[in-house]
């Protein structure tokens, strides 16, 4: 069985930083791509940034220089790294993972983590 678990969330003033892990467990063949997502209360679930395992990023326009996504492929682990954070960055971030399991390695599945909550203050 695979999961995510999601770490880092808190509680920061504008213009501060926060880091979000995420790591990967189970029985996993390989994961492409990984990334954040996030979701304000009574909004949609939007794309934050998403990287490969060969390192190619993409970001939305509203965190482009501020946030910098990473992984470590061996860990099975995103980071997102978020800097000048703003009160418009509120949000549930959310983990996503495309990932094929040995069990099943020819199909992709798309598995999210539980959401860890990042609350900017004015």
């Amino acid at each position: 069985q695979v999961q995510l678990v999601e770490s880092g969330g808190g509680l920061v003033q504008a213009g501060g930083s926060l880091r979000l892990s995420c790591t990967a467990s189970g029985s996993i063949e390989s994961i492409d791509p990984m990334g954040w997502y996030r979701q304000a209360p009574g909004k949609q679930r939007d794309l934050v940034a998403t990287i490969t395992s060969g390192g190619s990023t993409n970001y939305a326009d509203s965190v482009k220089g501020r946030f910098t996504i990473s992984r470590d492929n061996a860990k099975n682990t995103v980071y997102l790294q978020m800097n000048s954070l703003k009160p418009e960055d509120t949000a549930v971030y959310y983990c996503k993972a495309a990932l094929r399991d040995r069990l099943s390695p020819l199909v992709r599945y798309d598995y999210w983590g539980q959401g860890t909550q990042v609350t900017v203050s004015s």
